[in-house]
């Protein structure tokens, strides 16, 4: 009941959340990766010492490289982000970087940009498809709902929340983007989708328990209905969530580099998501209903 009788407070972080998300856009963007914008990334590790920035950049100077950045991670690596080249170019820079010092190179992508326009489309196409199936799945789940809430409401607040899962985490990675080189790739549009996919998840076992104790009719008004089911509930949503953030975790501090971006949205989304699905949706199920 502490949860349905303090909704407003509940419902408005959400929404100061949201604005700060949306601020986040507005003034970080986002640091998009060579998936959309189309270039070269390059990846590589010293054996020893690594030298400083400056000095691969003054290494590489006559190699007429455009748009070059490099980011240092972990002790001895580096990545390069450039235009599109050629494989012998690629040869070049390789071999220059290797000049007097033992290096591996780890990993090297290439991505024109007429193909990064066509994954920035597919990714919004792929985003828009899973939403409108999830409205029609969860008005069809819900269709022999109670009197008291149609259906369509199931399906509409569902969208609502996931929207703002989304929201919240996309401003939060967009900070991170800014402050710490987060970059906005095809594994964070597949994180999203697993986001939403697992917040839908969370929300349907609380609106499938919302509906079973409604049509039960044994509660003196949708208050306490929707406080009745938030409790029934809430100890597996917190032990799913907080389980499955204990392994990711794991593999955000002892796995590779590389799958960094991607775990850490992947721990946000599910903490918006779970809080969102206790918090935002069966209040705003019920809200105006009583």
């Amino acid at each position: 009941m502490f949860i349905i009788n303090h909704k407003k407070i509940f419902i408005i972080i959400s929404i100061i959340l949201i604005l700060l998300s949306i601020g986040s856009f507005a003034y970080f963007g986002f640091n998009l990766s060579i998936d959309f914008t189309g270039g070269a990334l390059l990846e590589i590790e010293y054996a020893e010492t690594r030298p400083n920035t400056d000095e691969i950049r003054h290494s590489l100077n006559n190699l007429n490289i455009n748009d070059l950045t490099i980011k240092e991670y972990g002790d001895k690596g580096f990545i390069l982000r450039f235009s599109d080249i050629s494989q012998e170019n690629h040869n070049n820079i390789v071999n220059k970087l290797r000049e007097g010092k033992e290096l591996q190179e780890l990993r090297f992508e290439s991505i024109g940009p007429v193909i990064g326009k066509e994954l920035h489309r597919s990714a919004i196409w792929s985003l828009f498809l899973v939403v409108v199936v999830i409205l029609f799945y969860t008005a069809y789940s819900f269709r022999n709902s109670g009197k008291n809430i149609k259906s369509w409401r199931f399906g509409t607040i569902t969208i609502i929340t996931l929207f703002h899962d989304v929201i919240i985490s996309a401003g939060v990675f967009s900070v991170l983007g800014y402050f710490y080189g987060f970059q906005l790739d095809i594994p964070f549009v597949a994180a999203i989708l697993t986001i939403l996919g697992y917040s839908v998840n969370d929300t349907i076992v609380v609106f499938d328990r919302v509906n079973e104790n409604m049509l039960k009719n044994n509660f003196r008004n949708n208050n306490e209905l929707g406080g009745k089911s938030i409790t029934q509930t809430l100890a597996r949503s917190i032990n799913t969530s907080g389980t499955t953030i204990l392994v990711l975790l794991g593999i955000l501090f002892f796995g590779p580099i590389s799958l960094t971006s991607f775990i850490s949205i992947l721990i946000i989304g599910i903490i918006i998501g779970t809080y969102s699905s206790i918090f935002i949706a069966t209040p705003l199920l019920l809200k105006n209903k009583d």
